[in-house]
């Protein structure tokens, strides 16, 4: 940050002042500065005072009040997704049914082996998409406050704390719940948890498992095994298993895809699913629903999820002030892959 003998701080080199330029120079992380200048409780009288007398100073101001507004609407929202997630592949087309009934259009930028989340978000920028739409995505909350500053950013099945960008998801914790009571009423007492890894959605379906099955008089019975985010994930829990000898009688996994790995590894190995092991997973993806995998499941509700994403945005687009937290309950879809435990099944 360079200064000026008159008139205080400015950006370096003359450019124009950022979110993160007015973080540095008050001392407080971006997700505070946009709190600030949303006017959105939290930060103390004297750090709201001295994040605005910095703003000034720098003459900082969100893009979407820049008197250039009118020559960059686009009419484009812009949606960020993993190509190799199915069930985002789903969100999409919901996304973009829903946009096109109040007239907007989808751009979509991908995150791969080869392109990072930061180089996809960039891309939607660059098209001046009037809003965002990230699903799934593993931004920090630092980096969601500064686009959001910058452009109405719609987060999509991540919690967040603080709430700094809109947020559309389902209950998580409450649909591993669920998931944990259907084994449960069913007759199993064994049910082995195959984890999501790190970031908030595996963190809340993680203690909904733990939370549930302590409900639920085993605690001391649950068990969580490292996992991910794919059909690898479940062939290697279930690896794991088998190599131990001692297979539970029902297996939840992160996601569907985690779960197909399950259900394959388990089945190439000549145990049979539901006789011997249920398996559940979560998000009712296409995949799921095929007829040979029929995988009992949660749904997130796809349909309801992306209406409200896009009227959240148009929300923002026309003047709603503030994030909002939108937060639908979760469906427990039975299919083929669950049933009672070997022992109360009949001869």
């Amino acid at each position: 940050m360079e200064r000026d003998a008159a008139n205080g701080p400015r950006p370096a080199g003359g450019r124009r002042a950022r979110l993160a330029d007015v973080a540095a120079e008050s001392g407080v992380s971006p997700a505070t500065v946009s709190l600030v200048l949303r006017g959105v409780a939290g930060p103390s009288e004297a750090t709201r005072r001295r994040v605005l007398d910095v703003a000034a100073a720098l003459g900082y101001r969100p893009d979407r009040t820049a008197s250039s507004l009118a020559r960059r609407r686009s009419g484009l929202l812009g949606v960020l997704l993993d190509v190799r997630n199915p069930f985002h592949a789903e969100l999409v087309e919901e996304v973009d049914v829903a946009a096109q009934q109040v007239g907007y259009a989808v751009v979509l930028s991908t995150v791969t082996r080869a392109r990072d989340e930061s180089r996809a978000v960039e891309t939607l920028l660059d098209f001046r998409c009037e809003a965002l739409v990230l699903l799934g995505t593993e931004a920090s909350t630092e980096r969601l406050a500064e686009l959001n500053a910058s452009v109405p950013t719609i987060v999509v099945g991540r919690r967040l704390r603080p709430l700094v960008a809109d947020v559309v998801r389902t209950a998580d914790a409450a649909g591993v719940g669920r998931s944990v009571d259907h084994l449960v009423e069913l007759g199993h007492r064994d049910v082995v948890y195959v984890d999501g890894g790190a970031g908030t959605i595996a963190a809340d379906r993680r203690r909904g498992y733990r939370v549930a099955m302590r409900r639920r008089g085993l605690d001391d019975r649950g068990r969580v095994l490292p996992g991910g985010h794919t059909e690898v994930s479940g062939v290697r829990a279930a690896g794991t298993l088998l190599a131990a000898g001692d297979l539970p009688t029902a297996v939840m996994a992160f996601s569907d895809r985690v779960a197909i790995g399950v259900v394959d590894t388990l089945a190439r190995a000549g145990v049979r699913v539901p006789e011997q092991v249920s398996v559940v997973g979560y998000d009712d993806s296409p995949q799921s629903q095929w007829a040979h995998v029929a995988l009992t499941t949660v749904s997130q509700e796809a349909g309801l999820q992306s209406g409200h994403v896009v009227r959240l945005a148009v929300d923002r687009l026309e003047g709603r002030p503030g994030p909002q937290e939108v937060v639908l309950e979760p469906r427990l879809v039975v299919r083929s892959t669950t049933g009672p435990p070997p022992a109360q099944r009949c001869p």
